[in-house]
């Protein structure tokens, strides 16, 4: 059996029950550690878990997941996700992969930032189209969010804006030479996200947002740390939001939010 368990947000202790109970049954324990992160180390899961828990990169997930699945024909498996198992399309992929081989399978849901984000105040079933912020190369500048935005705000949605993480990225130099050497971890901040936004809107000049536009700025949703700025994107382009993971929001047009939207807002000024 296959066990694809989500782990919340914050730390080891986000586990559900029913989550904790599955993976101490578990012979094999594996830690999906490509699309986002835990607040703690994974020696603080196994601390809490009382089992080893080995770290599935993208190219374990991507390239030898079919070991883990044939594992699971024999013995009961953990696959352990941050946030939901379906907050990523990868997850999906591997459940399919998993009907293929006939594998047995469980899922086990915790919350994810896609609805842990209602923390700020904004209601949940007013957000529109998620769209993702990648980080732009001198050669390529993905604009296409800027048209799922517009469509947000036309029909006064809010967006939530994912923000690119790169773990154990391959350095293409030196994979040209034959040599498998990783980039060093890179999590976008809030602040590298709004410059480049800005720099879309210069290219675009659609006038679809402003430096005086409001944005929400979240970090390290559901820990300790958590923090929630709202202000105008020329201030929080500035503000020090500390350490990963970070998201952003673009809230549907002023005069479009319910009242308590705006006194929730408000109150992170």
């Amino acid at each position: 059996m296959l066990y694809v368990v989500g782990l919340g947000l914050g730390n080891e202790k986000d586990v559900s029950v029913r989550g904790l109970e599955a993976i101490r049954r578990c012979a094999h324990v594996y830690l999906e550690h490509y699309t986002s992160v835990l607040g703690v180390d994974c020696e603080a899961l196994e601390a809490f878990y009382g089992c080893r828990v080995t770290l599935a990169d993208r190219e374990f997930v991507e390239e030898r997941v079919d070991g883990m699945l044939h594992q699971a024909r024999e013995a009961d498996v953990a696959f352990l996700v941050v946030g939901d198992p379906f907050g990523a399309t990868t997850h999906t992929d591997l459940l399919l992969r998993a009907r293929e081989e006939q594998v047995d399978y469980e899922i086990v849901h915790n919350a994810s930032i896609i609805n842990a984000v209602g923390c700020c105040g904004l209601q949940l079933y007013n957000f529109g189209m998620c769209v993702s912020m990648v980080f732009f190369t001198d050669t390529w500048k993905p604009d296409s969010f800027y048209d799922k935005l517009a469509v947000n705000r036309r029909n006064g949605m809010h967006t939530l804006v994912l923000l690119d993480i790169k773990v154990k990225e391959p350095n293409m130099e030196q994979l040209a030479r034959g040599r498998k050497v990783y980039e060093p971890a890179r999590f976008m901040t809030v602040n590298v996200a709004l410059e480049q936004m800005m720099e879309v809107e210069r290219t675009r000049g659609e006038a679809l947002y402003g430096t005086d536009t409001f944005v929400v700025g979240l970090a390290r949703v559901g820990q300790p740390s958590q923090m929630i700025k709202y202000g105008p994107i020329s201030e929080l382009a500035r503000h020090e939001f500390g350490a990963p993971l970070h998201s952003l929001i673009i809230p549907a047009p002023d005069h479009t939010l319910h009242e308590s939207e705006r006194d929730m807002l408000r109150s992170f000024r």
